[in-house]
C-alpha cells in the first residue's frame, strides 16, 4: 500500500515500461541512460577488484541509490527493507531509542524535533540542534542510516551524543537512556477555561486520537470556553491524518490539495460537516519545528478563518512524500517526493512556511535568535531543497513581535499563554494588550523576499 507523506510499488515493474515505450519515442536520450548505466556496472567492477579492501556489493548498490535520490531533494532516499520496516513500526506507533526525528544536510547531522516525554526532549534537546558525535563518533558525513542506527537501541541501554547548539559557545553532552517510544501523538488536557490539545506528530492513530481527546474536553469541561491546537516541534507524518485533523474543527471546504509534475493532476481533500469544537475560538501554536502535515492543518485553519496561528513562521516543507515498496518490501522501498501541497487559499508554502497571525516566541533568547541570525531552522536552509512553486521567500533574521518581557518566568510557557489570551477575546487580536520585544536595537526587519463521531 503506498502512503502519502508530508514530513513525511515495484519500481523494476515500472522502469521497464517506461523503457519500452520511452524507445519507441525518444530512442536517443534512452541509449545515453544505458550507456551511463552500464558506465555504472564498470565502475562497480573496478571497485570489486581493485579496492584496497573486500567490498560488500549488496551496501555499494544501497549507497548508490541513496544517492540517486538524496541529490533531488532533502526527503527523497531509498530504504533497505530494515529501513522500510522501522518506518512501518513508527507509522504504526512504536520503536525503541531515544526519542528525535534527525535529517542530515550539509554533511551535518540536524534535529529536526525531539519527541514528547522521549529521552532527548527530557534531556533538554531541541529542534535544530546539531549532533556532533554519537558514542565518540564524529558525525560530519554519517549518512541518516548509520545516524539512526546508532541512536536506536534495545531498551535501557545508553548511548552518548554531543551537540552543538546556535547561541551556545560549548557543546553540549547527554548521555540518553534509550526507551521504547510509544508515540501516542495526541493528548488533551483542561487547563483553566480552556483545552489544549497537542500533537506530536501524525501517525496512522492522529486523526481518532484527535476526536477522541476533542470528545473527552467536551466532557471533562462542559463550559469550555476555547481550544489551543499546539503543533509545535511537530515534524509531521501522514497526510490523511492532517486531512483527518482539520476536519475535526471545520465544517466544510477545501483542506488542502496536492499537485504534481503535470499542471492535470490535482487531487484535493475537502472537510465533511460536524466541527467538534462546536464553534468555540481556536488557537493553532506553531514554530519552526512545525513541518509538513501540521503545516496543512495549520493552513487550513488559518485560510478558512477558523483558528488564529500564534507563534513562529512554521518549517516550510510543502512537498508530499510517496512511499513506494519495491516487490511488496522485500528489497526496501522509495520515499519520493512526488507533489506539492496548497492551502486552500491555492498557496504553496515550500520553503516560506505558515507566517502566524501573532508572532510570538517562547523565550527572549529564542527572540535574539530570531532577530539576528540567517539560520532559522526551515526547509529553505536545505542546500537542495525542492524550490516553491511560487517566486515568494521566507522572511528573513527580524524583530519578533512578541517575546516574554523582562522578569517574566521562563519556566512558564509564554506562547501559551498567550494563546489563552487570544481564547479570552475570540481571536480579536486588536483587543489584545500588546508586549514589547526585548531585543538589541541594532535589529532592524529583513525585507520579506479520521471519521467523525
Amino acid at each position: 500500500m503506498r502512503k502519502l507523506l508530508v514530513i513525511g510499488v515495484s519500481a523494476l515493474a515500472l522502469s521497464a515500461g517506461a523503457v519500452a515505450y520511452a524507445a519507441q519515442s525518444s530512442f536517443a536520450p534512452k541509449s545515453e541512460t544505458f550507456r551511463m548505466l552500464e558506465l555504472f556496472g564498470d565502475v562497480l567492477a573496478v571497485v570489486e577488484q581493485q579496492y584496497v579492501v573486500e567490498v560488500d556489493d549488496k551496501k555499494l548498490i544501497e549507497a548508490a541509490l541513496n544517492g540517486m535520490l538524496t541529490s533531488l531533494d532533502p526527503h527523497s532516499n531509498y530504504m533497505n527493507p530494515e529501513e522500510y520496516n522501522d518506518l512501518n513500526e513508527r507509522a504504526r506507533g512504536q520503536y525503541s531509542g531515544v526519542g528525535l526525528e534527525i535529517t542530515v544536510d550539509n554533511n551535518l547531522v540536524k534535529v529536526i524535533t525531539p519527541m514528547d516525554e522521549g529521552p532527548a526532549a527530557k534531556a533538554g534537546v531541541q529542534a535544530g540542534d546539531v549532533i556532533t558525535s554519537i558514542d565518540g563518533e564524529n558525525t560530519v558525513g554519517m549518512t541518516l542510516k548509520k545516524a539512526g542506527d546508532k541512536l536506536r537501541g534495545a531498551m535501557g541501554t545508553k548511548v552518548q551524543v554531543t551537540f552543538a547548539r546556535e547561541g551556545e559557545e560549548k557543546p553540549i553532552e547527554r548521555t540518553l537512556t534509550r526507551e521504547v517510544i510509544n508515540l501516542k501523538s495526541v493528548r488533551g488536557r483542561v487547563e483553566g477555561d480552556y483545552g489544549v490539545v497537542r500533537i506530536s506528530s501524525f501517525n496512522q492513530n492522529t486523526g481518532q486520537e484527535t476526536v477522541d481527546a476533542l470528545n473527552k474536553l467536551r466532557a471533562d469541561k462542559p463550559d469550555m470556553k476555547g481550544v489551543v491546537l499546539d503543533l509545535r516541534n511537530n515534524p509531521g507524518g501522514i497526510l490523511e491524518q492532517s486531512v483527518a485533523v482539520a476536519d475535526a474543527f471545520l465544517e466544510g471546504g477545501e483542506i488542502v490539495s496536492q499537485r504534481g509534475r503535470d499542471p492535470r493532476d490535482i487531487e484535493r481533500y475537502n472537510a465533511t460537516p460536524g466541527d467538534l469544537a462546536h464553534g468555540l475560538p481556536v488557537v493553532v501554536l506553531i514554530n519552526y519545528g512545525s513541518a509538513s502535515a501540521a503545516e496543512i492543518v495549520a493552513g487550513a485553519l488559518k485560510d478558512h478563518e477558523r483558528a488564529t496561528v500564534v507563534g513562529l513562521t512554521s518549517f516550510g516543507k510543502g512537498s508530499v512524500q510517496t512511499v513506494m515498496p519495491l516487490h511488496g518490501g522485500r528489497d526496501g522501498a522509495l520515499r519520493l517526493t512526488t507533489a506539492r501541497y496548497y492551502t486552500p487559499s491555492g498557496r504553496s508554502i515550500q520553503k516560506t512556511g505558515i507566517e502566524p497571525d501573532l508572532e510570538v516566541a517562547r523565550s527572549a533568547k529564542e527572540a535574539e535568535i530570531v532577530s539576528e541570525s540567517n539560520f532559522i531552522y526551515s526547509e529553505a536552509a536545505y542546500s537542495n531543497a525542492l524550490d516553491a512553486a511560487e517566486k515568494a521567500e521566507r522572511k528573513g533574521p527580524h524583530k519578533p513581535t512578541e517575546a516574554p518581557p523582562a522578569g517574566f518566568d521562563e519556566k512558564k510557557d509564554f506562547q501559551l499563554e498567550r494563546a489563552f489570551q487570544v481564547l479570552a477575546v475570540k481571536g480579536d487580536l486588536k483587543a489584545l494588550p500588546k508586549i514589547a520585544v526585548p531585543v538589541p536595537a541594532k535589529v532592524a526587519e529583513a525585507p520579506a523576499a479520521a471519521v467523525k463521531k
